[in-house]
């Protein structure tokens, strides 16, 4: 994406646009060929609107003024063509949700003229019914004849959205084929380089559940209320729920982040009242958070020194002999990287969240909280990272997992709450079906 981007050169081979070789060494050059780029990261400024986003660098003028009439009306067409109703041009992006920027991407990429259209992890950070607007985009685009290039781990989406795929690992081509001609099985198999018989493994022999170690009460705060709920040491329970249901601010609650203001918690059998994640960390409870960029990494610091963050921030929990763990659990989790000075930013997102989860398990954690471990990382990535799930029960951790993605709750997790509204809607064993789930989750109750 970057070549095709002009953020890099290529320094072998062709590329050719409409039959044409082309041969970018700077951004600027490949949206004027008509290419553009829709990153993972937003390239929005959030302080500006949505027109002046869109025509960033491209402001029409009059008279040598921005005519910010021209910009407004100009970015009403391209959403208007995009079927888009309900985002103004005139709308600050900082206060849009995360859909409504990507849909400002999509339409700065049409203004510019863009034939061809390459997108990054799209719907990474999107809810389920966002991601049915995302895919009401990707047809409008073809449509209109626009091409589409687009990148993903969800299977489920490239069978979807997708006519060819073409498949790449350790930065090579493994195939290309008609997406009629391959299934998900043989597809994940030509992405890890073996097949997976067994997409979450089973429980570890010897795995134990034991004493309560994580216990809530009536838990409640203004975003949750009367949570109940226990996780056992040696047990995987899971969070199941919509977007906003609920998941993730359980997750703060317990983590100190929106702290309970009103119930109990115990750790271990103690009532302890956690105001701040400090608190949390000396009670021995861990939270690898939902977007590992902005809250679990220092992208700029190197791989050792993220993965010591904890124990150097915490005085209670420094040792000599934790740090002497780090490497042991960076190679442990597999991580790929040019050792250990090698800066975070440079990894890819699987790696990167191996080196979130190492930063936590250094801290030697009774109680690990997982929100979205696997967003955004490779099925090789997703699979270890199970397997690492699965160790840290059968090491007699309590461990609590969030996912968007119901069918990891359903094959990881031993018990499944589910959430609805800020509540606890139902208590489900593992092993639960979707349609179960879901029917919780959407309020409608047990089918």
């Amino acid at each position: 994406m970057k070549i095709l981007a002009g953020v890099h050169t290529a320094d072998a081979g062709t590329i050719e646009l409409d039959g044409r070789a082309v041969s970018f060494t700077h951004p600027l050059q490949a949206q004027q060929a008509g290419v553009a780029s829709v990153f993972q990261e937003f390239n929005l400024l959030p302080q500006l609107t949505v027109a002046e986003n869109v025509h960033l660098g491209r402001e029409p003028r009059r008279r040598g003024l921005i005519d910010r009439r021209a910009m407004t009306e100009s970015t009403a067409e391209v959403l208007a063509d995009l079927g888009v109703e309900d985002l103004s041009p005139s709308a600050r992006v900082g206060t849009l949700s995360v859909a409504h920027q990507q849909i400002t991407e999509i339409a700065k990429a049409l203004s510019q003229g863009a034939d061809l259209i390459c997108m990054d992890e799209p719907t990474a950070a999107l809810a389920d019914a966002e991601v049915e607007l995302l895919y009401r985009l990707v047809a409008r685009l073809r449509e209109r004849g626009t091409a589409v290039l687009y990148v993903s781990h969800r299977l489920k989406e490239i069978f979807d959205l997708c006519d060819r795929i073409t498949v790449l690992k350790d930065g090579r081509l493994v195939e290309t084929t008609a997406t009629a001609d391959i299934t998900p099985d043989d597809l994940v198999a030509k992405m890890v380089g073996r097949r997976i018989e067994a997409q979450f493994p089973e429980r570890l022999p010897g795995t134990e559940t034991g004493a309560v170690r994580l216990r809530i009460s009536g838990g409640g705060n203004d975003r949750v209320d009367a949570i109940d709920l226990e996780v056992r040491a040696g047990e995987i329970v899971g969070l199941a729920g919509l977007q906003g249901s609920g998941r993730t601010e359980i997750a703060e609650a317990v983590f100190g982040i929106a702290p309970f203001t009103r119930g109990t918690l115990e750790v271990d059998g103690k009532p302890i009242r956690i105001t701040k994640p400090r608190k949390a960390i000396s009670a021995g409870i861990a939270l690898v958070t939902e977007d590992r960029k902005a809250q679990g990494l220092a992208l700029r610091q190197s791989v050792r020194a993220n993965a010591r963050m904890v124990l150097d921030a915490n005085a209670r929990v420094h040792s000599r002999a934790r740090l002497a763990r780090v490497t042991g659990l960076l190679s442990s989790l597999d991580l790929v990287a040019r050792g250990e000075d090698q800066e975070v930013r440079f990894l890819s997102g699987g790696n990167q969240q191996k080196v979130v989860v190492a930063k936590w398990l250094a801290a030697e954690p009774g109680v690990i909280v997982l929100d979205e471990p696997t967003r955004g990382i490779d099925v090789g990535a997703k699979h270890k990272l199970y397997s690492v799930i699965r160790e840290l029960a059968a090491e007699g951790l309590a461990v609590l997992l969030i996912a968007s993605e119901l069918i990891e709750v359903i094959g990881l997790a031993d018990r499944i709450a589910v959430l609805h509204d800020g509540r606890i809607a139902a208590e489900l064993p593992g092993g639960a079906t979707e349609q179960q789930v879901m029917a919780y989750a959407t309020g409608r109750g047990p089918e």
